[in-house]
């Protein structure tokens, strides 16, 4: 079956996105879209969206301005797409539905996934994401750990892991159970690291799964309101946390890192690659830091995950 190459646009203005009803006779017809349309034999991805954007809402996209979100390939049954994703902040003019089509701008917590196409739902969860993904590193005890994440948030992360496999069980809950209120004030997002069981009496935003607890799972541990992540290092894992249902994932070892020095690091080629193949939102982790973050998006990725970069 034909691969059909989608180039679509999340064209942002002063925090809302645009978009678009799909006509009722077309395919997934009453559905919302982000505007976009196929690439042309001989077209770049760029002039693409600058002509779609042009016909559907009669904006003006500078091509310097676009700058890659997530690629995804889903098949339908009755045809593939390739759904190649740009964004702008830059688009010039009043959009209006050229084509008849009904527009409106919405925040990206007002995207629901069922008022779009099941391939389009990826790409919510790239818009709701940040594009660092904080990791709590070490510490002595409970008490030094609070402090120490309280002082951290300073940096406004969007969204942080509470990662604490030394921990037993119960001081792993009384650490949780701190920084969700501590988070919860600085208006960070919070998943806990481990098990499904470690969510227990918390209020936190989700889980982050490592490989050792996904690879045991055959289902989502966790309800689709909750955000789900996984820590995965090569197609075979990707693939499962995909089936599993999660929300993103990391990909690591991108570079060497000193924690894991006896362990070969990926590289950007071989994460590109593989982020290709991923119909989710990937975080690029091992030996990055905010400078990363473009290099990371160019490769296909979210951005960058890690420890080091921000737990000081």
């Amino acid at each position: 079956m034909k691969e059909v190459h989608v180039a679509v646009a999340v064209i942002y203005r002063q925090g809302r996105v645009l978009i678009a009803r799909r006509p009722d006779t077309a395919h997934q017809g009453g559905l919302l879209e982000f505007p976009g349309g196929k690439v042309e034999p001989g077209e770049s991805v760029q002039m693409a969206l600058v002509r779609e954007i042009d016909e559907e809402t009669g904006l003006k996209v500078p091509p310097a301005s676009l700058q890659p979100v997530i690629g995804i390939r889903h098949d339908y049954g009755d045809k593939r797409v390739f759904l190649d994703v740009w964004r702008t902040d830059a688009a010039e003019g009043e959009a209006h539905g050229r084509e008849g089509q009904p527009i409106q701008w919405l925040a990206p917590d007002q995207l629901r996934d069922e008022d779009f196409p099941a391939a389009n739902r990826p790409i919510i969860r790239a818009l709701r994401l940040p594009c660092q993904l904080a990791i709590t590193g070490g510490f002595d005890d409970v008490e030094q750990g609070v402090e120490r994440l309280r002082q951290q948030l300073q940096h406004q992360p969007g969204m942080v892991v509470l990662r604490a496999p030394w921990l037993c069980a119960e001081d792993y809950q009384a650490f949780a159970a701190a920084a969700q209120e501590v988070c919860r004030k600085a208006g960070v997002t919070l998943l806990a690291h481990g098990s499904a069981s470690c969510l227990q009496g918390l209020a936190v935003d989700g889980l982050h799964l490592p490989w050792r607890e996904a690879a045991g799972l055959d289902e989502r541990p966790v309800p689709a309101s909750c955000w789900l992540g996984v820590s995965c290092h090569d197609e075979a894992q990707l693939a499962h946390a995909i089936a599993l249902g999660a929300d993103f994932v990391t990909l690591a070892p991108v570079q060497p890192t000193r924690t894991h020095p006896d362990v070969a690091a990926m590289g950007w080629a071989r994460f590109q690659a593989l982020t290709a193949a991923a119909t989710v939102p990937v975080y690029a982790l091992g030996g990055l830091g905010p400078d990363d973050v473009s290099q990371a998006r160019e490769a296909g990725g979210q951005g960058i995950a890690g420890i080091g970069y921000w737990w000081r």
